[in-house]
């Protein structure tokens, strides 16, 4: 991800985006052949479980921190969302919101784009959990996204673990850095949201629903999907073919 990318005018940006876009594209390509190796995923997750006691270091049920990193952040996201569509709906005419439309269209279709896409992944790649595979006390054994399940398994229900859904609508807001026309509140917004987003990915690896992989693909997939969402709308505003 190039944080120093810049809106640098409407005539510049489309090419700038084509070619960021490609970039982001092969580096999701990459991460994801990457982490076919195993390895990688299985050693960072075993920092977060106790074998000895055959546990999570961090247990599911505490109710402050599933808030915090659960619950308390779905519900704020959805605040949000909600605030920003209210305010293109009803306040588009106000200086403000003119100023900035395109930022916060960006921001919106992002908001709504990342988690559906994503969501619709993880419907379809049927890739377990860490709690859900016996190296960490499950039934399931361990596959990554493009390996097939042994044939002497017999899988019961699907699972949906990758790419990790509830960290979408944090790098969603990756999008913020686009909404922003000062250099310094861009950088701001994009660091605050990266380490907010990570906050919540970590504690979801470190009850066992997520592996390293999971988060890292949703990351590198809202960013992608940010820069697309961002190259179309400045070429709607401007009027030009993206």
């Amino acid at each position: 991800m190039n944080h120093g990318l810049h809106l640098k005018g409407e005539s510049a940006i489309i090419p700038e985006m084509k070619k960021q876009i490609a970039i982001s594209a092969f580096i999701v390509i990459f991460s994801l052949l990457l982490f076919e190796w195993r390895g990688i995923d299985l050693w960072f997750q075993d920092l977060f479980y106790n074998f000895e006691l055959k546990r999570w270091i961090v247990n599911r049920d505490k109710a402050v921190l599933k808030f915090l990193f659960y619950d308390g952040m779905k519900i704020v996201f959805i605040l949000f969302v909600s605030a920003l569509l209210i305010a293109l709906l009803f306040f588009r005419k106000k200086k403000g919101i003119c100023e900035y439309k395109p930022g916060l269209f960006i921001v919106l279709y992002s908001c709504l784009a990342v988690p559906l896409i994503v969501g619709g992944l993880k419907a379809v790649t049927n890739t377990p959990c860490p709690r859900d595979i016996t190296r960490y006390g499950g039934a399931t054994p361990y596959v990554t996204v493009l390996e097939k399940y042994p044939e002497t398994f017999r899988q019961g229900e699907k699972v949906e673990c990758y790419p990790a859904g509830h960290a979408s609508g944090g790098f969603a807001l990756l999008s913020l850095y686009f909404l922003f026309k000062r250099k310094r509140n861009r950088h701001i917004a994009f660091v605050s949201v990266f380490v907010m987003s990570w906050m919540i990915g970590t504690y979801k690896m470190m009850i066992g629903d997520h592996f390293l992989s999971h988060t890292v693909a949703t990351m590198l997939l809202a960013w992608l999907v940010i820069l697309i969402i961002t190259k179309r709308v400045h070429a709607y505003f401007k009027g030009v073919d993206p």
